[in-house]
């Protein structure tokens, strides 16, 4: 029997914690992990209609794009609507995970689900996150130790370059040394000058892997004093990050492509911050709330940024920037989201019964 926890499990591997914002509350935010899962509900967010809806269809789990807590709660009672809500999910044994953040700005989230709607070409991190820091190690060692001490660095985390494990690379050479009197040497004698045949292997090491990996060395090396050097790697930027840029194939015009948006979307509403004309090629994709990505999409030369809301401000900043906006609302640009993601759960979890919130409505009405 599956539980929340397979659930979790395979939702922090798809849309991990690193991809959230600081501000941002990830994760499973209510339940036990050891619940046995039969259904699972997605969701925008957790309102009294969502939550009445989980309740009624027995859901075991939870998925909502929002957090139900952003702040700390002092008390949970049934004197607010929710603190009634809340209390419904837990009197039914209704577990709650949220990915937010982490899943607009993951592989096939929903900034990547956006780009893919409008057939954007060249798609990379409007915002890239920093690559983690990396060193080069490198050590010397004889062809007894040389399986040894690869295996050891490599179970402590070296020798990962993106998608391959285990990688390194070896040269054969000879190596030099004069042992002391006080010297205990594992090949040749001391007290004189010895070459001996040596294999120079090196392999990539997180930084913060760098102490466990000598200690690796040290273990599984048979020489009382190893040879090894650490050199610090340039990072290069991470290929994830939030927000997404992209070409279209062929420039439209604001126009023409806001009206591409409301139809994919399938939008009430679209307000557009620019001259309906001007052709655009370039876009930038912040879904939400992207305001704040207005000085990054600019920076980063688009001429256009899709973003579900933002403020009166934000709209005179892109306009003194010569960037054109594109505002579908926060619903419309991640609700498709959340349906895709009850189709990614359903086919992870073909025994399941995985639904996206059916109850769920855009709570903004356009005369």
């Amino acid at each position: 029997m599956l539980t929340v926890d397979d659930a979790v499990r395979y939702l922090d591997e798809f849309a991990p914690h690193a991809l959230a914002a600081d501000w941002d509350n990830v994760g499973l935010l209510l339940g036990d992990r050891a619940i046995p899962v039969r259904k699972i509900m997605t969701c925008l967010t957790v309102t009294p209609e969502s939550a009445a809806e989980a309740v009624a269809e027995q859901a075991q789990l939870v998925v909502t794009h929002h957090p139900i807590f952003f702040r700390p709660v002092n008390r949970l009672t049934t004197g607010t609507p929710e603190g009634r809500m809340v209390l419904s999910l837990i009197q039914a044994g209704v577990a709650v995970y949220c990915p937010h953040t982490a899943f607009d700005n993951a592989r096939d989230g929903i900034n990547d689900l956006l780009a893919q709607r409008l057939g954007l070409a060249e798609v990379r991190p409007l915002r890239p996150r920093p690559g983690a820091a990396k060193c080069k190690i490198v050590v010397f060692v004889p062809d007894a130790d040389l399986a040894r001490v690869s295996n050891a660095l490599f179970e402590v985390g070296a020798g990962n370059i993106g998608q391959y494990s285990q990688c390194s690379f070896r040269l054969a050479g000879t190596g030099t040394f004069f042992g002391s009197n006080a010297s205990n040497p594992t090949l040749g004698q001391k007290g004189r000058r010895e070459e001996v045949a040596e294999w120079r292997l090196e392999a990539v090491c997180p930084e913060a892997a760098v102490e466990r990996a000598i200690a690796a060395i040290r273990r599984s090396h048979s020489y009382e004093e190893p040879a090894y050097d650490v050199y610090p790697l340039q990072s290069s930027p991470s290929s994830l990050g939030e927000g997404r840029l992209g070409r279209l194939s062929t420039p439209v015009s604001l126009e023409a492509l806001a009206r591409r948006v409301k139809a994919e979307l399938g939008a009430e509403l679209v307000q557009t911050v620019g001259n309906w004309t001007r052709p655009l090629g370039t876009v930038a994709i912040a879904c939400g709330a992207g305001g704040e990505f207005v000085t990054d999409a600019a920076s980063a030369e688009a001429d256009v940024l899709l973003t579900g809301e933002a403020r009166f401000h934000d709209w005179l900043a892109a306009e003194a920037l010569g960037l054109a906006m594109i505002l579908p609302g926060h619903y419309a640009t991640e609700r498709p989201g959340v349906e895709a993601l009850a189709n990614r759960l359903a086919h992870q979890f073909p025994d399941l019964h995985v639904w996206a919130s059916r109850r769920e409505a855009n709570p903004l009405r356009v005369l």
